[in-house]
């Protein structure tokens, strides 16, 4: 009878052990599924994280272009405002010239009327002659920024 019941305890170990490793089985099937799934996830990811890489390194390859273009011009523009000043520097001094040319002449006016009217007609000859050479001078510097800013580009 002990070796009955030692034989039927067998037999219940071992279909136990059985059904174990059935469920264990399909277990480790499902979570082979879930991993080759996963694999293929992270293979798209990686993908579209190199895409996504190649497009950042382009971008900032072009910021960085545009930066360098955008400092030249500004270099360029640096240049023909530091001659506008100058030019403005010059016709300040100019007009406190005749300012002082005219306070002089209306001075000497009151001595000599005649003196007075021939220094006028020179007054308003130089005027004359200034304001040329103020016209030729915008017109010189606004081609030579023209071509500044032309060939800059």
């Amino acid at each position: 009878m002990w070796i009955n019941l030692l034989y039927v305890s067998a037999a219940i170990v071992a279909i136990s052990f059985l059904v174990l490793v059935i469920y264990l089985s399909r277990t480790l099937s499902a979570l082979q599924g879930s991993l080759t799934q996963m694999s293929g996830t992270i293979a798209d990811l990686e993908k579209q994280m190199r895409g996504v890489t190649k497009e950042t390194t382009d971008l900032l390859a072009k910021t960085n272009k545009l930066a360098e273009d955008l400092q030249q011009k500004s270099e360029a523009l640096n240049s023909v405002v530091h001659s506008v000043k100058e030019i403005g520097d010059s016709v300040h001094k100019f007009n406190v010239s005749i300012k002082n040319v005219s306070t002089s002449i209306s001075q000497k006016a009151e001595l000599n009327s005649e003196k007075v009217t021939q220094a006028i007609q020179w007054g308003n000859a130089a005027i004359d002659v200034w304001n040329r050479w103020k016209q030729k001078r915008r017109n010189v510097d606004q081609v030579e920024v023209k071509r500044e800013f032309e060939g800059g580009v």
